[in-house]
C-alpha cells in the first residue's frame, strides 16, 4: 500500500501495479539526467508543464527505482500503461505533485 505522506503513488505499468517515489537519490538521478544544479531548479523545470516523452521516461524510471524496483529506463520504455500517452502524463503529474506539491495538495 502506498504512503502519500512519503510522496508515494501507485501506477499500473505493463498490467502490474507498482509503487513510485522520488526519493532523494531519485531526485539526484534526475538532477544529473537533466543537467540541473539543485532541487529548486529541477522543480522549476517541471513547473513549465512541458515534459517530453524522454523526460517522462526518466521521471517514471527514477520513481520506480526510488521505490525499490530494480528496472532500467529501457525496461520502463517497453511497459504499456492504461490510457496510452495520457496515462504516462498522468503518472508523471501525480508523481511530481506527490513530490513537490504542498502537504495540502497530497
Amino acid at each position: 500500500m502506498v504512503n502519500p505522506h512519503r510522496g508515494e503513488i501507485e501506477a499500473v505499468l505493463g498490467g502490474r501495479p507498482y509503487t513510485l517515489c522520488l526519493t532523494l537519490g531519485a531526485l539526484a538521478e534526475l538532477e544529473h539526467a537533466f543537467g540541473e544544479t539543485d532541487m529548486l531548479a529541477l522543480a522549476e523545470r517541471f513547473q513549465t508543464g512541458r515534459i517530453s516523452a524522454g523526460d517522462a521516461l526518466r521521471i517514471i524510471g527514477a520513481g520506480l527505482r526510488g521505490a525499490g524496483n530494480e528496472i532500467s529506463d529501457d525496461e520502463v520504455a517497453a511497459l504499456p500503461v492504461p490510457g496510452g500517452a495520457s496515462g504516462y502524463v498522468d503518472i508523471v503529474a501525480r508523481l511530481l505533485n506527490a513530490t513537490f506539491g504542498t502537504a495540502d495538495e497530497r
